[in-house]
């Protein structure tokens, strides 16, 4: 019976896994650098930072969905979809579908005043998938990071 719950703990190595499977399918498996540890910290000490969703069937998980909030000067609190991702032999069940509702309730039910992710140009599943819920695409921003070692590197410099 497929079920859609909220994350625990001891999912988490799991979670490792379809995080690795999801950077594997975006080209970008050696940028992983979180584990285990640091997810039980971020997640579940003393002030986690994210919360997730898993899509479980007879007990084993195929699908997570990863968020946390974050705070628009504009529209104030949203709830940012970190990742959604369902392993390859799963796709197309209804799995993501299940996931993404769970965000988007979410959402409601914490007072967000609406709900933010992104989507790779060129993962045209994914983007006729978040078109069925007539999502509004923003082609103006531009993505920017740092990682801590570029900011390290500047500012010892300075």
């Amino acid at each position: 019976m497929l079920l859609v719950r909220n994350g625990r703990k001891d999912d988490l190595p799991r979670v490792i896994e379809l995080i690795r499977e999801l950077a594997e399918f975006e080209r970008s498996l050696y940028e992983v650098t979180n584990s285990i540890s640091a997810m039980e910290e971020d997640g579940f000490g003393a002030a986690p930072v994210f919360g997730f969703f898993v899509a479980e069937e007879n007990g084993y998980i195929y699908g997570l969905a990863l968020y946390y909030y974050r705070y628009s000067t504009w529209k104030g609190r949203r709830l940012y979809l970190e990742d959604i991702v369902v392993t390859e032999s799963q796709r197309g069940k209804g799995m993501g579908k299940l996931l993404f509702e769970a965000i988007m309730k979410k959402a409601l039910e914490e007072n967000c005043t609406g709900m933010m992710w992104q989507v790779l140009d060129w993962n045209d599943s994914a983007i006729e998938f978040y078109k069925r819920y007539n999502t509004r695409f923003d082609e103006v921003w531009i993505n920017c990071h740092l990682d801590s070692e570029q900011i390290r590197v500047f500012l010892n410099r300075n």
